[in-house]
């Protein structure tokens, strides 16, 4: 379900998901207002896949929470 296999497409794995979602996260938003601009893509289905799509890229480092936004992680 994380990563992509013989029986999962990348595009609905939870890689693939974040994928998507980093893509649309232009800007700090609110986790509500990220799920209003991710929830027409049927790849991520479940409010519950879009929070675990959250949780993998908050663990990997490529998102963090600044003062109740959700934000990318710029590169050093």
């Amino acid at each position: 379900m994380i990563l992509p296999t013989k029986h999962i497409p990348t595009h609905r794995s939870l890689l693939g998901l974040g994928g998507i979602v980093l893509s649309k996260l232009s800007g700090p938003t609110t986790p509500s207002a990220l799920w209003e601009t991710i929830r027409p893509y049927p790849e991520i289905a479940t409010y519950s896949r879009f929070v675990l799509t959250l949780d993998l890229l908050f663990t990997m480092g490529a998102i963090e929470l600044r003062e109740g936004l959700i934000a990318r992680v710029e590169a050093a």
